[in-house]
């Protein structure tokens, strides 16, 4: 069985989605797909499991989130 759960994140402004996409992109490896679309980031997260789903959703947004402060303060 395959899960998948789409996730879309709207920021400022297009670099900061840019910058984003490209920091996370590192640890997408299989799990994640993702673009950016105008302000927009757009992540499809795919598993075998709820459970690999819910933690790979939750690294993800955690690095999404490093990603976002450190952008933020330059």
């Amino acid at each position: 069985m395959k899960i998948r759960c789409n996730l879309v994140l709207e920021f400022n402004n297009v670099q900061t989605a840019q910058t984003v996409l490209r920091s996370t992109k590192v640890d997408d490896f299989a799990f994640v797909t993702a673009e950016v679309k105008g302000k927009r980031l757009e992540a499809v997260i795919e598993s075998s499991s709820v459970s690999s789903l819910i933690h790979t959703l939750d690294d993800y947004l955690a690095c999404v989130s490093v990603a976002e402060k450190i952008v933020d303060k330059s």
